[in-house]
């Protein structure tokens, strides 16, 4: 894989150093990333960070992670409209080690001459005292310069009485550092990331100039946006996490499955690994007809199973459809019960003690008299009658059907459909 060429077919350069792309041609180059530990999850708003240095990688360089445990505690203005909330060390340091759990699904630390490595600029910046980094660094860097960086003229021109304070304005001197000790330390030649950390990026090129009297190299990507202007990795519910604790892979699933034509036929170039020949057959095919949506359901595959796992997407797969209605009893009683709830997530719920099934429940008592899924036995007579009800996804085709513990789902669920989209769950305590 050539890196540059595969970014350039991509869209995936917004911003390139002179000479970078033949720094990268004339030998294998350490380059880094670096993620600020604001949380214990990297969420798809970071997806696109980890793809560029996993094909970084693929390419035969060698990448670097550099998370933050310096910077962490100070908050990077770039893009910020206020200050962000400080983290505690103790904090800073649970974030840490679970972001470098997640970073090892994706990047490879163990093999080869170009195995990836994570670095914490907390190592290099915990003995370094305010008075021999200002001597040290300070003195190379101007706040002219300084002052002409877009993420700081934002910030000073913005209608927040609050400005900017001076921890801020430090930051992009302590990330410049952080190239500066990598470059010398590591041979580190290249800092790679969004386009809102352009003028960071170039601060570190220019520290190791003035410093070093080396020549270091900067590249920037587009920041991932959706069509309609919203925010990249947001829905409803907030952040779209890495984490299946904080997103279900369901809901991960889904996330990706949702997405509009233009952005699909945009993330598919940006958050998979297939090949331009295919991804463009994907999108003719795709234009010839939308409706089936299935670029939509290629992206959401190739990325489930990248994030979560071929399981995961299955299950996502199978749960998707048991929602809409073309699922079965014997689909749902494979789903494990994080997901079964993550698919049925916000519909009514009612709760029935285990003693009312030990018996049986005629399923009149059950839905109409000890749950309210029915507001009279009357209309549950006539949902019955007219193929309306099913439990489990199984029809129900008679009012004399008795509700027992083997009907349980997860042993403790049972799912109730009326019609064709409402649906209520009851939970047995």
């Amino acid at each position: 894989m050539n890196f540059i060429e595969e970014l350039k077919w991509k869209g995936m350069i917004h911003d390139i150093m002179p000479g970078t792309e033949e720094q990268l041609n004339k030998e294998m180059t350490a380059a880094y990333i670096g993620f600020d530990p604001t949380s214990d999850s990297l969420h798809v708003g970071s997806f696109a960070q980890i793809m560029l240095l996993k094909m970084f990688q693929m390419s035969g360089h060698k990448p670097f992670v550099l998370v933050g445990g310096a910077t962490g505690m100070i908050g990077d203005p770039s893009g910020k409209s206020q200050e962000r909330n400080l983290l505690g060390e103790e904090q800073l340091n649970h974030n840490l080690e679970s972001i470098k759990k997640q970073l090892m699904k994706f990047l490879d630390f163990e093999n080869g001459e170009n195995k990836a490595e994570i670095v914490n600029n907390y190592d290099w910046m915990k003995n370094y005292s305010f008075l021999e980094f200002i001597r040290d660094i300070g003195k190379h860097i101007s706040v002219n310069y300084m002052m002409a960086k877009d993420s700081v003229k934002k910030r000073l021109s913005s209608d927040s009485n609050s400005g900017m304070s001076f921890t801020e304005f430090t930051y992009q001197l302590v990330q410049a550092y952080d190239f500066l000790w990598l470059y010398n330390n590591k041979n580190c030649k290249l800092q790679m990331g969004g386009s809102d950390q352009w003028g960071n990026i170039t601060t570190g090129t220019e520290l190791i100039r003035r410093k070093s009297g080396g020549e270091a190299f900067a590249l920037t990507i587009p920041l991932i946006t959706k069509a309609d202007g919203g925010k990249f990795g947001k829905t409803e519910q907030g952040n779209v996490w890495l984490n299946p604790d904080y997103t279900s892979p369901y809901e991960f699933y889904q996330f990706w499955l949702n997405v509009s034509d233009a952005d699909a036929e945009k993330y598919i170039k940006t958050f998979t690994l297939l090949k331009k020949e295919e991804v463009e057959s994907l999108i003719r095919k795709h234009k010839e007809a939308p409706h089936f949506r299935e670029l939509q359901k290629r992206l959401a595959k190739e990325i489930t199973c990248m994030v979560h796992s071929v399981q995961e997407y299955e299950n996502a797969v199978n749960a998707s459809s048991i929602l809409f209605g073309k699922g079965t009893h014997d689909a749902l009683s494979t789903i494990d019960e994080k997901t079964f709830l993550s698919v049925f997530k916000g519909v009514p719920q009612f709760e029935l003690k285990q003693a009312d099934l030990n018996n049986g429940l005629n399923i009149i008592d059950l839905l109409a008299d000890k749950t309210e899924v029915f507001p009279s036995k009357g209309e549950l007579r006539r949902t019955i009658a007219g193929g309306g009800l099913s439990i489990n996804k199984t029809k129900i085709n008679s009012q004399d059907v008795v509700i027992n513990s083997t009907y349980l789902l997860n042993d403790k669920y049972l799912l109730i459909q009326k019609g064709k989209k409402n649906y209520y769950l009851i939970k047995i305590i």
